[in-house]
């Protein structure tokens, strides 16, 4: 049943047996976990409103825009700014707290980036200055290459225009 001589342990298998593959592995793996990325950091601090002043006067004044912005671009167009905007300007009538739906987009953003939750919680963040933080998460957006009055559609276009090229003219064969 078990080999008497050590020198039986280091025989080769029989040439009907499956190879034994005590190699190393080369090529490029298959599947597997994705790369794990390093965190990120704002491009922007939270009380850096007046970097874009048309921007921090919008949302000082009618939040709802730049969140409908936020939102549309956040979840990839899946809601309208308009259909955001105006459910964050109902919560803000009705609960009067509408921060509670807003920092909900915060943490699809930090999540979307890898940004840290800084300077604290979202919720946080949003309970105590709201406008400051949509208008940090507005410069954030930009600041990855969104141009935030073209909606998600429009980035996407625009993003696509340099990939859509026409075909060359396919040329006649030998003409006599």
């Amino acid at each position: 049943m078990y080999p008497s001589v050590s020198s039986d342990y280091t025989k080769p298998p029989p040439p009907s047996a499956p190879p034994l593959h005590n190699e190393t592995p080369i090529g490029i793996p298959v599947g597997g976990p994705p790369p794990i990325e390093a965190p990120s950091v704002w491009s922007s601090g939270l009380c850096d409103c007046c970097d874009d002043v048309s921007n921090c006067c919008i949302t000082c004044w009618c939040p709802c825009i730049t969140f409908g912005q936020i939102a549309e671009i956040t979840d990839k167009g899946a809601t309208s700014c308009g259909a955001s905007g105006s459910l964050f300007c109902l919560i803000a009538a009705v609960i009067g707290c509408s921060c509670f739906y807003s920092c909900l987009y915060r943490s699809k953003l930090r999540q979307q980036y890898m940004l840290p939750e800084s300077p604290c919680g979202d919720c946080l963040v949003h309970f105590c200055c709201d406008s400051c933080a949509l208008c940090q998460e507005y410069r954030e957006l930009k600041h990855h290459g969104f141009d935030m009055s073209l909606g998600w559609e429009g980035n996407m276009q625009r993003q696509n225009m340099g990939v859509a090229m026409m075909a060359p003219g396919v040329q006649g064969g030998m003409n006599r």
